[in-house]
């Protein structure tokens, strides 16, 4: 087994990595899933994750999928499908790579690394659902599964009791319906660079502003600015709300 992935890595000790993980990943589709396209381009094209994080998105979301499915009989299918999402999301995913360390080891540009790259939610668990495809490719299904469900138990467990929270934006759009008030609509505006953009996402219900969130994507500011807005609209009494 190789004991470093490339130069340019922050960690080379990938027997560590290896060892959290569980499951043997052969060298050079290691090095791959660790590959972001920063590096790739400056390093004059090489293949990046990107078809390993397609593939591990997919095994990723079957396994997901299916735990939930036989662990929660009486759950309905909406509900499920927000608890899913939750444990798969960007930030959950992001979790899970800071548990790891994944960051230390992937090989990034120079651009990411000097803007933090190494702790972006994004670069994160793209990497991870990398990890997952290269993991499925050298093991099969069944021992991918069972680093899976060890590496995302404690998110499902989570996901479990989030209620409102596995998804603000329908939260909030059930609690409108509920109080018979116009459906939200979000404005959302980005600043700073492509590599390091941040996004500021203001909800409005009518015409008023409800609440307000900011992220370095545009889901993570609406779905800040819709749990803002759930709470304030959950905190005042139904006949408060035409004149907030």
């Amino acid at each position: 087994m190789a004991k470093k992935v490339a130069a340019g890595a922050a960690r080379q000790d990938v027997e560590t990595l290896l060892e959290q993980l569980g499951l043997h990943i052969d060298p050079e589709l290691l090095v791959l899933a660790l590959t972001h396209r920063s590096f790739a381009h400056e390093a004059g094209g090489i293949p990046t994750n990107e078809r390993l994080e397609f593939l591990g998105d997919t095994v990723l979301g079957l396994v997901v999928t299916e735990r939930l499915y036989r662990g929660h009989a009486d759950t309905a299918e909406g509900d499920l499908a927000r608890m899913r999402a939750a444990t798969v999301s960007q930030r959950a995913l992001a979790t899970v790579a800071r548990d790891l360390g994944l960051g230390d080891y992937v090989l990034l540009g120079r651009g990411e690394l000097v803007t933090g790259g190494r702790d972006k939610d994004s670069i994160l668990s793209d990497t991870v659902e990398a990890i997952i495809g290269a993991a499925y490719l050298c093991n099969g299904l069944e021992p991918t599964r069972a680093m899976i469900e060890r590496l995302v138990a404690r998110l499902m467990d989570q996901a479990a009791s989030l209620g409102a929270g596995l998804d603000w934006k329908t939260s909030l759009q059930e609690l409108v319906a509920e109080r018979s008030l116009p459906a939200p609509s979000y404005e959302v505006t980005g600043t700073g660079p492509d590599h390091a953009r941040t996004f500021h996402a203001t909800v409005l219900v009518g015409e008023q502003a409800y609440g307000e969130g900011t992220g370095p994507a545009k889901k993570i500011a609406e779905q800040q600015a819709a749990e803002a807005a759930y709470q304030r609209l959950l905190a005042q009494a139904p006949s408060d709300e035409s004149g907030a």
